[in-house]
């Protein structure tokens, strides 16, 4: 039984296999990028790892929006009485 392998020599073979697969798949990343263009299907935002900038509600936009929200649900529950 010498030629089994201790833990420590399968854990460093272990490490090393997965080490080259990240390598692969990073140039299979980098491949598909290159086919694909810089505009493949996701926003330039997103590709350039930027958080996507929403527009902010005024003060009284969300009064408006809270008011009419009311108004439905008063609506709502009168007719269910």
């Amino acid at each position: 039984m010498a030629d089994r392998l201790s833990r420590n020599q399968l854990l460093q073979l272990a490490r090393l296999g997965a080490a080259r697969r990240i390598d692969e798949l990073k140039a299979e990343i980098r491949a598909i990028e290159r086919t694909m263009g810089p505009k493949s299907g996701a926003s330039s935002a997103a590709a350039s790892g930027r958080k996507r900038r929403r527009p902010r509600w005024s003060a009284n936009a969300r009064k408006a929006a809270a008011d009419r929200m009311k108004k439905y649900w008063a609506e709502r529950k009168a007719k269910r009485k």
